[in-house]
């Protein structure tokens, strides 16, 4: 049976969906983009992932394709419509397509914006990865300054992706001016006398909606937490480290830079947190 997406308004076979040549996200990188995973059937922290979406698209300008309510139903029949226990939904919004290739904006009372959903079937709650920790090497970050921002210019991300299995290892840490900013994918973490410390919110890094639930949940669990920037070679001499994502929840990180940290083997926090996420998240999941 052939994936259901959804494209502006319509749910197609996957073979049929198609978008203009030339829509700005595809000519300009001109969009933003939510993961919002799944388990059990079920939306794990839409409510952030829309709430970060809502924000993306206020800061740059662009009018909503749809309402939250309606975007809720709409992650909610992709899941019915691919019979979807475990994975992700991949959201996308576009400035949409003009009637041709501008560096202006076009009149969004003219232009509507371009809506894309697509789930990925895959199992998530269990990782061997997460078993065994994730190496990652370090790398200049050279992305532009909004990185608070979820847009679709992706590609020194998946560059830093590359330069890491280019090295025999999982991700990169993107490092600004002597201090680590964030996974390429997700938000960076350490772990010293029992403390966790991860880089303070601001427009150098994305404000990860399953960084704010994990600070949550560690705050709860009367962990000590410490928001600012730390370096490689702290963070190599560090007890333990880790990443969040929506995809990966909590990954312990076991080697930074061919350096072991901690043990070399995920730490009691880390497991600890990645228990306390899928557990809460569950009992909150629509």
């Amino acid at each position: 049976m052939s994936r259901i997406v959804y494209v502006n308004g319509e749910y197609l076979a996957e073979e049929e969906a198609r978008i203009s040549v030339f829509d700005r996200g595809f000519l300009f990188a001109d969009g933003v983009y939510e993961v919002t995973s799944v388990l059990g059937g079920k939306l794990i922290d839409f409510d952030g992932h829309a709430l970060r979406l809502e924000r993306s698209l206020g800061e740059l300008d662009m009018a909503p394709p749809v309402t939250k309510e309606a975007l809720l139903e709409i992650h909610r029949e992709l899941v019915r419509r691919n019979d979807l226990s475990e994975g992700m939904i991949y959201l996308q919004v576009t400035r949409g397509a003009d009637a041709d290739r501008d560096f202006a904006f076009p009149d969004p009372e003219k232009v509507p914006s371009t809506l894309v959903l697509f789930t990925q079937a895959k199992v998530i709650s269990k990782s061997s990865a997460a078993d065994a920790g994730i190496k990652v090497i370090s790398i200049d970050d050279i992305r532009w300054g909004r990185r608070d921002i979820k847009t679709v210019q992706l590609l020194y991300p998946s560059m830093g992706k590359m330069m890491a299995k280019a090295a025999g290892k999982d991700d990169a840490w993107m490092v600004e001016e002597g201090a680590v900013t964030e996974g390429t994918s997700n938000n960076a973490y350490i772990v010293k006398d029992g403390t966790i410390i991860t880089r303070h919110l601001s427009n150098e890094i994305l404000h990860g909606i399953t960084r704010k639930a994990v600070l949550n949940f560690a705050s709860e669990a009367q962990m000590k937490v410490e928001e600012r920037a730390f370096s490689i070679e702290e963070a190599q001499d560090a007890d333990e480290a880790f990443v969040t994502s929506a995809s990966t929840f909590v990954m312990p990180v076991v080697e930074i830079d061919d350096v072991s940290v901690g043990t070399g083997a995920p730490g009691p926090v880390a497991k600890r947190l990645r228990e306390i996420y899928l557990e809460e998240s569950m009992k909150a999941a629509q």
